[in-house]
């Protein structure tokens, strides 16, 4: 449980709530006496087991993948976790964001903290000293298939234990040996079995998937604010909202967002003024439907991320109890690629109704101007922060192609099922970015149209927000360069307060 910005590592579930913690609060880990106790039973069964048995036990004193037959003798055992770190790290492609590797570095030590892992205790605290002293190794953002673990990343993540690869620290790039000895870190000594502890495992894709959902829950709750916003901007019938209509669907989502929005746009003067439609277009009237089945993806996607995070995948797992070395896949990540494909796609269609609505709001409609600008022809307006908004949907649909009905043998064919779940996670993180900047165009938009409306005003929550956003952007009174407010949009976007009245 996380106090004080310490996260202590034992057998407890990891909530969502800590990993936020984690991420916004710069935490460091400590492992507790309960986890050191049974990494330490866990490494000396499996040291007995090595000094009194010579049956051969996969990637302990065998060799790996399709090498899995081949014998090492017991002088050279250490050597060859050496061997496939250093043979392992073939990452290619640009590097992996900080933020992420942290996360990486938590998940590592959580999975390895459970005592079936086989590592000793000075390799999970030099995960952890790496990780507390924001010693980050620089890892790489291609190279995994995601089912024989994330190899390639958790080997570059890793290297540092040895004294290899490089770090990074206050964003400067430094050899591991030069910094490391000049820390006064020394590297580890690894024992049978430690190699293929730390790079097999899910890590690369956790870590992307727990950040992407820790950056989607707050973006589904700003495209609800945003989307009110546009609502009562383009002067939309209320009715789509009531109760009633939600109640005979009953999918949580949609029930959700449809309160969310009736209690954002509450006391709007705007929203009570009659109308002269009948309807809207789909883009307002399903908003509940559409936000609500994307909340509905979001909360299943949550729940296989936090079991995934709160196991054990490494290879092969070892039981003291019940004196077993078994040899298995839980290394593979077809449950997480499935589930970032999903979120890809369920948060895609919240760039894709927003921009909807943003295209509605510049047509000239419900006494609107064209391109919300005072005399649209000399002057272009929002004319083009859409077509933007509308290449950057279209993006999101083509990186919204499954990665998870991929697969390519590898191994010699040993490994003749991939899930391809580090393609889906690395996208997935490409999308929820995208996202965010639909969004921050539809509330640049939405909040010049409704300075259109004015003195008429939405609710009190709407009014509070959008003059905070004013502090930001102001009213555009005639064409400027637009790219400078898509920005601080995106930025106000990161740094809003949301509090309990807007949701």
């Amino acid at each position: 449980m996380a106090t004080k910005n310490v996260l202590n590592i034992d057998n407890s579930w990891l909530s969502f709530d800590e990993v936020k913690q984690f991420i916004t609060q710069n935490s460091t880990i400590a492992i507790s006496n309960q986890s050191i106790q049974l990494v330490l039973k866990c490494r000396n069964f499996l040291d007995e087991k090595m000094a009194n048995n010579n049956a051969l036990f996969y990637g302990i004193n065998t060799g790996f993948g399709f090498l899995q037959n081949v014998k090492i003798d017991a002088n050279q055992i250490e050597q060859l976790q050496y061997n496939l770190l250093m043979s392992h790290a073939c990452g290619m492609g640009n590097e992996v964001p900080t933020h992420i590797v942290r996360l990486m570095l938590l998940l590592k030590i959580k999975s390895l903290s459970y005592g079936n892992s086989g590592v000793q205790l000075n390799t999970i605290n030099a995960l952890a000293t790496l990780c507390n002293n924001n010693i980050l190794p620089i890892v790489f953002m291609q190279g995994s298939l995601g089912a024989s673990g994330d190899l390639a990343p958790l080997s570059h993540l890793c290297l540092p234990l040895i004294g290899m690869g490089e770090v990074q620290i206050e964003n400067e790039k430094f050899a591991t040996k030069d910094i490391l000895n000049k820390l006064g870190f020394n590297p580890v000594a690894l024992k049978s079995k430690e190699g293929l502890a730390l790079i097999n495992g899910t890590q690369f894709m956790s870590a992307y998937g727990m950040y992407c959902l820790y950056k989607a829950e707050r973006l589904l709750r700003l495209a609800d604010i945003i989307a009110a916003i546009s609502f009562d901007a383009f002067n939309c019938v209320k009715e789509p909202l009531h109760p009633a209509i939600h109640h005979v669907r009953k999918h949580k989502g949609q029930v959700a967002t449809a309160a969310s929005l009736r209690k954002l746009l509450e006391g709007s003067e705007i929203s009570n003024q009659p109308k002269k439609q009948v309807q809207d277009a789909y883009s307002f009237r399903c908003i509940p439907q559409v936000h609500g089945a994307s909340k509905d993806v979001f909360e299943n996607v949550l729940e296989v991320f936090l079991t995934e995070i709160n196991s054990v995948t490494d290879n092969p797992n070892v039981f003291p109890d019940e004196d077993l070395i078994v040899s298995g896949g839980n290394f593979h990540g077809q449950p997480l690629a499935l589930r970032l494909d999903f979120l890809s796609i369920a948060m895609s269609e919240i760039g894709n109704i927003s921009e909807r609505r943003t295209y509605q709001l510049i047509s000239g409609l419900r006494e609107l101007p064209a391109f919300l600008v005072n005399s649209p022809g000399l002057n272009s307006g929002f004319m083009i922060p859409q077509y933007t908004a509308a290449g950057i949907v279209s993006e999101n649909k083509q990186l919204c192609t499954p990665a998870s009905v991929d697969s390519i043998s590898s191994s010699n064919n040993q490994e003749d099922h991939v899930s391809m779940g580090a393609n889906a996670a690395t996208k997935c993180m490409r999308v929820v970015d995208n996202v965010e900047r639909v969004l921050a165009i539809e509330l640049l938009t939405a909040a010049q149209a409704l300075d259109f409306r004015r003195p008429a005003k939405t609710s009190p929550i709407l009014e509070k927000f959008v003059a905070a956003f004013r502090e930001k952007v102001s009213f555009n009174e005639q064409d400027r360069i637009l790219h400078t407010d898509m920005i601080a949009a995106v930025e106000f976007l990161r740094t809003v307060e949301i509090t309990n009245e807007m949701y």
